[in-house]
């Protein structure tokens, strides 16, 4: 399959972000929005920009990792899975489509000041041209786009440069005509405004430089348009009263001609139907690559992602995108169009803040960003709880349309891309009870029966397990790439194994579409990591087995080779934290609950020399297991080994008395030969910080049940593990 070239530049996508967003919501709705809020108009399109804000950085965090054509429909396909990647490009699509044709539309307004023309077929004869410069190539696309834009913002810094000293006061009360709720009803109205954002995600595959320019481009974008609505929607009311504009079609028009005559008022006309064209063209430019995108993923027929050998463009996608956007044009209701476009965007945008969310928690191997979004998760939630608003106020036919596409791009997956594509989101993969009721449940019986997952990891049967794996291997060993020290995580797995066998591989995740085969060729990275476990094993004289996987799946793999290596320990590295959320779990928590070996967490704080050791053990908790597997830690190491026991400010010395001489009994009984420690305190992670100042491993149990606060906000980071000095080594006992 042929790919799409990149050749656009960073002027190139700002001039095809700010043409998608400097076209009909500032030469054509504001006129309507203005009689819903009044002179606050400008004031709408600033809270609009702002509610805005947090999907332009998730979705630049977004694109700079998944720099490819689809944009929004990828994000949300990849974190959420196919059946909503199907109703968000398809809605996607839509949206935008019917966004330009309402441009095409639009710019008749303009163009009957000029001449006196029937307007659909100008209007597509126009939409011919534009198909056309399309599917001839991005590049004359992007060149294009750098002219028109440059004109129309030229002749709007004008019109906002001699508008704003003749402001009429007068024109400016009342400031609110229908109150703070229309103010925020006209945000959410004019939001589509802000649609230009997607675009530039949707043409990310065509992008120089994406980790760079994709971030760059999407933040300057959105400050340039919002300085720019908020500056000529300001000087539209100031100088033109609002009962004019109620029906204007030709807002800027209108303004022109107030302030400069005939003359300055035929120079706006002009400009408007040339930036309109503009953002028709950037529109078809976007619109088609959703189609595009959902075909190369099976999700609708493979016709779509046709690529002209001659042009390097999807032409099938860009022909169908003007076919519908022709249809379109004969039955263009304004406002309602303006509202479905904006709920749907506003649903986008959400599900894009929640793509972040979801992506960061589960911490999936290939999700490495180069730009990351700023104030995170505040950002990303400020954005959804404001898209929620905006939703509501929009009313029932902004509601009622989006829940149509819904069902139409469910009825296209269950039909059609349920059977071809065998693709899961990474909700499905890492989600719990919460999310897959939600989305991926089978029955309410077999979801509350099993727990997390709606059935049990089946054996897989991928080109990433190579049949060389350890058959039997008591420990499993699997490395991520971030591992301080490799040799100090399989020396950790060598003192839990007994001198049996320890099976180390190394896991490489990638996203579904990445083909397996292209990667399972030999690294360096590979071969250092096999020359310097080789060294360790040689130098301890220890049983290591060493290989390597790459798969589309970590969690599910990972399962697989601890079933297939029958191993009774599964030791991880380990950054002091398994956080759960309410709906997404970090992979490392999910294999926590739902493997049957045991559990060894290794977070690596630099200490090279095992000497001493301490275990610090709630007073109550008596489990011989895992004493025993510290006695063999401490054996491998030939360390001193303490175990202390905290217990409350205001146990009695009775009880002080029976937890030693439990404590004496459990050493007792596993024949360890260990130091015991016991006092009270009423601040134990205090108490085991300084005294782990005088050890080399601390070793911890797996940390009480988590509250509803830990669930929703993520706050259960392992306390003994981020206050200690020495390296911290959690156990988990399982059989």
């Amino acid at each position: 399959m042929k790919k799409l070239e990149r050749r656009l530049t960073l002027p190139a996508v700002i001039a095809i972000g700010i043409g998608g967003m400097l076209g009909s919501g500032i030469f054509v709705l504001p006129g309507i929005a203005a009689a819903k809020t009044g002179p606050s108009l400008w004031l709408a399109y600033l809270l609009a920009g702002l509610c805005v804000l947090p999907a332009a950085l998730s979705k630049s965090e977004l694109a700079s990792a998944m720099p490819t054509s689809g944009g929004t429909y990828i994000f949300i396909e990849r974190a959420f899975g196919p059946i909503l990647g199907t109703i968000a490009g398809l809605g996607l699509w839509l949206s935008l489509l019917l966004k330009s044709s309402f441009a095409l539309v639009g710019f008749g307004a303009y163009l009957l000041v000029l001449a006196d023309v029937p307007l659909k077929p100008a209007s597509l004869g126009f939409l011919g041209l534009i198909m056309a410069l399309n599917i001839m190539g991005v590049k004359k696309v992007g060149n294009i786009q750098i002219g028109v834009v440059s004109l129309s913002l030229l002749g709007l810094l004008l019109l906002v440069i001699f508008g704003i000293p003749n402001v009429e006061p007068a024109n400016m009360t009342p400031f609110l005509t229908h109150g703070n709720k229309g103010l925020v009803a006209t945000a959410a109205f004019v939001f589509v405004s802000y649609a230009g954002v997607t675009k530039i995600a949707a043409i990310a595959e065509e992008i120089k430089d994406p980790g760079r320019n994709l971030p760059l481009s999407m933040i300057l974008v959105l400050v340039v348009i919002g300085l720019v609505y908020t500056l000529v929607s300001f000087t539209l009311v100031g100088n033109v009263p609002v009962a004019e504009l109620e029906h204007d079609l030709h807002p800027i028009y209108t303004l022109a001609n107030h302030l400069a005559g005939r003359w300055g008022g035929l120079a706006a006309a002009v400009l408007g139907v040339v930036t309109l064209i503009s953002m028709a063209n950037s529109g078809v430019l976007a619109a088609s690559r959703f189609p595009f995108a959902m075909s190369r993923d099976r999700l609708v027929p493979i016709f779509f992602s046709k690529v002209s050998p001659r042009f390097l463009t999807p032409v099938s996608a860009i022909i169908a995108t003007c076919l519908l956007m022709a249809l379109a044009i004969s039955f263009l209701d304004v406002e309602r169009i303006a509202k479905l476009a904006s709920a749907f965007k506003v649903m986008m945008f959400m599900a894009v803040n929640a793509c972040v969310i979801i992506l960061r928690e589960t911490a999936v191997q290939w999700y490495a960003p180069p730009y990351r979004s700023p104030l995170y998760p505040w950002m990303q939630i400020f954005g959804i709880v404001s898209g929620m608003v905006l939703l509501v106020l929009l009313g029932a036919t902004g509601v009622l349309g989006a829940l149509l596409i819904s069902v139409i791009g469910g009825g296209i997956y269950f039909f059609y891309g349920r059977i071809k594509s065998q693709r899961s989101g990474v909700l499905k993969k890492y989600g719990h009870k919460p999310a897959l009721f939600l989305l991926y449940r089978r029955s309410w019986k077999k979801l509350i029966g099993k727990g997390i997952q709606s059935e049990p990891y089946e054996a897989i049967k991928s080109t990433s397990l190579d049949g060389s794996l350890a058959k039997e291997a008591e420990v499993v060993i699997p490395l991520f790439g971030k591992e301080s020290s490799v040799e100090m995580l399989v020396e950790m797995g060598a003192a839990l194994s007994m001198g049996q066998k320890v099976q180390v591989v190394h896991f490489k995740e990638v996203p579904d579409q990445t083909a397996l085969e292209a990667l399972l060729k030999e690294s360096p990275i590979i071969t250092s990591l096999n020359r310097r476990i080789a060294a360790m094993a040689r130098e301890r004289n220890v049983d290591v087995d060493f290989d390597a996987v790459v798969t589309h799946e970590l969690v599910k793999t990972i399962y697989e080779v601890s079933t297939q290596s029958h191993c009774r320990w599964l030791v991880s590295g380990w950054e002091g934290r398994s956080r759960t959320r309410l709906l997404v779990r970090n992979p490392i928590g999910w294999l926590v609950t739902h493997l049957d070996s045991n559990f060894a967490l290794f977070k690596d704080n630099g200490v090279r020399y095992i000497r001493r050791i301490l275990i610090a053990q709630r007073p109550y908790r008596n489990d011989l297991k895992f004493i025993t597997a510290a006695s063999r830690i401490a054996a491998f190491y030939e360390a001193e080994l303490t175990l202390l026991r905290i217990a409350p400010q205001h146990t009695s010395e009775e009880k002080l008395r029976q937890i030693r001489q439990d404590s004496e009994n459990l050493l007792s009984a596993s024949s360890s030969i260990a130091n015991l420690i016991v006092q009270k305190s009423p601040h134990p992670v205090k108490m085991v910080t300084e005294m782990a100042a005088e050890y080399d491993l601390l070793i911890t149990g797996t940390p009480g049940k988590e509250n509803w606060t830990d669930v929703l906000f993520g706050s259960n980071q392992d306390k003994f593990s981020r206050e200690a000095p020495c390296s911290v080594l959690r156990l988990t006992i399982n059989e």
